[in-house]
């Protein structure tokens, strides 16, 4: 009899420490998954901005964040994409003629601005490496049809990618590859035209 309160004990004491050791492999397994949903949540937090985001957080682009928002394509930018965005600096506006960027950032200026911002972004994501293969593979120009609807021709020179707008404006990318999490901005030192 006592051999089999003893056996019945050791079987008890069995069935509590699987039943623990499932217990605590149960909250080790919850506790790995709490820690990736944690470290994804995390991972989206730290996610590249969008081009709107990037553009506002860089002090080379303000007049152009400013010329979006009075264009009312701040939701357009910001949108999945992806874009390519030529992106003039604030130099590159600061070369048009005086009273040119306060004109167009008037409210009945707003379908002029709305072209000429559109003529500096293409769909698609194009970094520079892929902008220069095209160039090359097509005999030095690579012409590129905006989202405002006309073209851009991109060529090269001195090793920088050159902008020729319609009107035979040009110009140069003078940083590339700016990434964002809708696309990629590629910064100029002058403001395209559109015809």
């Amino acid at each position: 009899m006592n051999l089999l309160k003893i056996i019945s004990a050791f079987a008890i004491i069995g069935v509590i420490s699987t039943s623990c050791g499932q217990t605590k492999k149960e909250a080790a397994d919850t506790m790995d998954e709490a820690s990736t949903e944690a470290m994804e949540v995390v991972q989206e937090t730290v996610e590249t901005p969008n081009i709107v985001g990037v553009a506002a957080g860089n002090d080379n682009f303000t007049t152009l964040v400013a010329a979006v928002k009075a264009a009312d394509l701040v939701e357009t930018l910001s949108s999945e994409g992806p874009f390519t965005v030529f992106a003039p600096t604030n130099d590159a506006f600061a070369k048009l003629p005086e009273g040119t960027v306060d004109g167009l950032l008037k409210p009945e200026s707003k379908g002029t601005l709305t072209a000429v911002l559109t003529y500096h972004v293409v769909a698609g994501k194009f970094e520079a490496a892929a902008v220069i293969d095209a160039i090359n593979k097509n005999n030095g120009k690579f012409t590129v049809t905006t989202v405002q609807g006309a073209t851009i021709d991109l060529s090269l020179k001195d090793g920088k990618v050159l902008l020729t707008d319609a009107k035979g404006g040009t110009a140069t990318v003078v940083m590339a590859d700016v990434a964002a999490s809708n696309g990629v901005i590629h910064a100029i030192d002058t403001v395209v035209m559109p015809q």
